[in-house]
């Protein structure tokens, strides 16, 4: 399997394809499903192999955090990341979208409020809410053709009853790749504040040339008593269906509270997640993550060259992830007009902007880690939906 092998994902249990005309209107049949985040091609072979393996085996009993498992997370931080953390530093979870819920169950409680800085995945404003805590919306500034910080109107927005700030790295939806000064100045503004630190680096493999992803911890050492990361091999291998994510945590007194809340909750992780990232995590898998980031580099400069043609539509030049953040407020439509013609007359299903947060009412995000047909195709249906622009 290549990544431009084109696999058929309708039927499949894939929320991304099969949930497409329930979200959005838009046919599995004709449609595009460019919203959520994973991948339509075949994961690494040695993950495979793994699931293979496991099959033939035909036992599925039960299983644990085991060593090898540990290690090869340990391996993969080292040597992807300049990251050296110790095995005993590591929790696994079902998910980062499970770490997040459990972080907010764990330190903080209703009312509290948590920090975000906006526009930013989704999924953290909801996980607030639906754990009765309350929002608060930090919007990044708009500089150029990137995002930057600002912690001066960040803190005119506190007042005093925030628990938690909950950070993007690389960001999601712009593809942000922070600086280590920009990270140590959000670790400062977290421990000036009182917030517990949650760094979520889920997409923090997949980084394009000429930019370099660095891990919170090893930017901010220092702010270990306050800092828990997030990390997974979903986004990376594709394997978000395993529920398998990790939080490292070095500082004892969080990482004790966490596992007692994890003991209390009776989880262990799933087998054949543990089995399928313990065989990615491996120099095998380095080498297919590499070639991955090389087709989406292709597909990625594909989709931005012809944005830049269509009058009005910007798309925010990508240093990581596979997501595409596009403005579409040079066109002059409002939000209902443009959506119309993604979805009605592209047939493309994306993310809806202002489901990020402030800052995000003009913008959808596309989904390029698909084949490039797919992307060659979306160009083709955003050209026309576009035309009388042109």
């Amino acid at each position: 399997m290549t990544f431009n092998d084109l696999i058929d994902r309708r039927g499949t249990f894939s929320s991304k394809w099969d949930k497409m005309e329930q979200l959005f209107g838009v046919s599995p049949e004709d449609g595009l499903a460019m919203w959520t985040a994973d991948s339509d091609y075949a994961t690494a072979p040695c993950v495979i192999e793994a699931v293979r393996r496991a099959a033939d085996h035909g036992v599925f009993g039960y299983s644990w955090q085991h060593p090898a498992y540990l290690q090869a997370v340990q391996w993969w931080m080292q040597n992807r990341h300049d990251w050296a953390i110790d095995t005993d530093w590591v929790l696994t979870t079902q998910g980062l979208g499970n770490a997040i819920a459990l972080s907010l169950d764990v330190w903080t409680e209703p009312g509290d409020g948590v920090v975000i800085f906006t526009p930013v995945y989704h999924e953290f404003a909801h996980k607030v809410n639906k754990t009765g805590r309350r929002v608060v919306e930090c919007p990044l500034v708009r500089a150029g053709d990137t995002y930057e910080i600002d912690l001066d109107d960040a803190q005119s927005r506190l007042d005093g009853s925030e628990r938690m700030l909950i950070w993007c790295s690389p960001q999601n939806p712009s593809g942000r790749v922070w600086t280590v000064d920009e990270l140590r100045a959000v670790a400062a503004f977290a421990e000036r504040n009182g917030l517990i630190l949650i760094s979520d680096e889920i997409h923090h493999d997949l980084v394009y040339p000429g930019h370099k992803f660095v891990p919170m911890d090893v930017a901010a050492p220092d702010a270990r008593p306050w800092t828990v990361t997030l990390t997974a091999a979903s986004k990376t291998f594709n394997i978000a269906g395993q529920r398998t994510g990790n939080m490292i945590i070095p500082d004892e007194t969080l990482r004790a509270q966490m596992r007692h809340r994890l003991n209390t909750l009776d989880y262990d992780p799933s087998a054949l997640g543990v089995a399928m990232i313990t065989a990615a995590y491996t120099p095998e898998g380095a080498e297919w993550v590499d070639a991955q980031i090389d087709h989406l580099n292709g597909n990625r400069a594909l989709f931005d060259a012809t944005i830049s043609e269509i009058p009005g539509l910007w798309s925010m030049p990508l240093q990581a992830t596979y997501l595409a953040w596009v403005d579409f407020s040079g066109t002059g439509m409002d939000h209902a007009e443009f959506v119309r013609r993604l979805r009605q007359d592209a047939q493309i299903a994306t993310s809806p902007g202002p489901g990020f947060g402030t800052g995000g009412e003009t913008f959808e995000r596309f989904n390029l880690a698909t084949q490039r047909t797919r992307v060659e195709e979306a160009c083709a249906r955003l050209k026309a939906a576009f035309s009388d622009l042109q």
